[in-house]
């Protein structure tokens, strides 16, 4: 482990779906500390737990017992306004549909996080925006529409919209699902910039060795528990572990 400082904990996180003979438990006693500036891709087979892991930490859940802390912040206590206030300034998302607005130009989609809500970004903030922007080769697409972009460009402009309002966090779900190698190779990249540059932590949900092999650390999840926990490694090794898995299951 490094000394970075926590961008989240958790302490005894569970979370358990359904009731009686229908029970069942996503999450069991998870205790974790996700860093700044470093990448943790998280994962596991399928129904493993891990998108349920990723819910919680980014308050889009709440658990069944445990706390997710933000500092000296538990967020599982707080109401939804304050919840929804915490992820439209700590927290950007990456998802393997882009989720973009098809009616808002390229530069619109960046600003989006502002307009929902209701500030107007600073001049200081705009120049910061432009920068990130620069670095992802979009400033020459400002004006487009997602339809007129490739899969890479779409994804890169998500990225630009979670670095924009500078968060604390960046989740990514399986953000190169939609790519081939080389432009998913160019977004893990870009991720990996965001730790390294701008000190955010990055937490990458994902099935595929080869983009988990660009983290800094690998946890591995199965049957709602951390299993492995690993340093930056090689995709060879990663998709053994992955394997051994589903052998145990």
């Amino acid at each position: 482990m490094s000394g970075s400082r926590a961008a989240v904990r958790t302490e005894g996180l569970r979370k358990v779906y359904g009731s009686g003979g229908t029970e069942v438990t996503a999450l069991r006693e998870v205790n974790l500390v996700i860093e700044s500036a470093r990448l943790t891709a998280i994962m596991g087979p399928s129904g493993s737990g891990k998108s349920t892991l990723m819910h919680l930490l980014a308050g889009l859940d709440r658990p069944s017992s445990g706390a997710v802390w933000y500092d000296d912040v538990d967020i599982t206590g707080l109401d939804d306004r304050r919840l929804t206030a915490l992820r439209r300034t700590e927290i950007g998302f990456v998802f393997q549909a882009f989720n973009l607005v098809p009616t808002l130009t390229v530069l619109e989609n960046v600003l989006l996080p502002f307009d929902l809500g209701g500030v107007t970004p600073d001049r200081a903030r705009l120049d910061w925006i432009h920068e990130r922007i620069a670095e992802l080769g979009l400033t020459t697409m400002l004006e487009r529409r997602p339809h007129q972009l490739s899969g890479g460009q779409q994804q890169r402009v998500a990225i630009a919209r979670a670095l924009a309002i500078r968060p604390r966090l960046i989740f990514a779900d399986e953000p190169t699902g939609n790519l081939d190698s080389r432009t998913g190779r160019g977004v893990l990249e870009m991720l990996e910039s965001a730790t390294r540059v701008h000190d955010q932590a990055v937490v990458l949900v994902t099935h595929d060795p080869v983009a988990a092999a660009h983290a800094d650390r690998v946890l591995f999840i199965s049957d709602g528990a951390i299993v492995h926990d690993v340093e930056r490694t090689d995709a060879s090794t990663l998709s053994e572990m992955v394997l051994d898995l589903a052998v145990d299951r």
